[in-house]
């Protein structure tokens, strides 16, 4: 394999997230869900207080190969608030090209964020999947995750568009 690094995303690499978000979304089937843009990517996450953070993958290509190096993941995480725990992490995406999965990358983008959460005086690390992405959840319960909605039996809301508005009075 090509030598990996994983690092804190700079505001350059906005359109290959925002190339990656897309792909995800597609393996997710919800192409037509993706509304972000690269300029609101910058915005929210390359401020003095951003929305969000981000990790990318970096491949460099092995001695003798003329392309220089290529993101090939991405992992989009932010601190919440428990009011049981305190300071949370929340991975909201975490993706790695099909082409470059079962390598580790992944592995590696889920271990930085966890020592982000150490570093930041986090209590929790916490993360969603789909219930079909077995793949994703054999991996996250390999690497110490509890499954909440097993566990617990927690399951997530979400109010959005006209349901905000009018939950708002707006």
């Amino acid at each position: 394999m090509d030598s990996v690094r994983i690092r804190e995303a700079k505001e350059g690499d906005c359109g290959n997230i925002l190339r990656l978000i897309r792909e995800l979304a597609e393996y997710e089937k919800f192409s037509n869900q993706v509304k972000i843009s690269e300029e609101a990517l910058k915005a929210d996450g390359f401020r003095e207080n951003p929305f969000y953070h981000c990790l990318v993958a970096e491949i460099f290509p092995g001695p003798g190969e003329p392309q220089g190096p290529c993101v090939v993941a991405y992992g989009i995480y932010y601190f919440s608030y428990s009011t049981w725990k305190g300071r949370n992490v929340y991975l909201e995406d975490i993706y790695v090209k099909p082409e470059y999965r079962g390598q580790g990358i992944g592995s590696k983008i889920i271990k930085k964020v966890a020592e982000v959460a150490l570093d930041k005086g986090c209590s929790q690390f916490r993360l969603a999947v789909l219930n079909w992405n077995k793949r994703a959840m054999d991996l996250y319960k390999a690497l110490g995750a509890q499954d909440l909605t097993e566990a617990e039996g927690w399951h997530s809301f979400c109010f959005e568009g006209e349901a905000m508005r009018e939950l708002a009075g707006k």
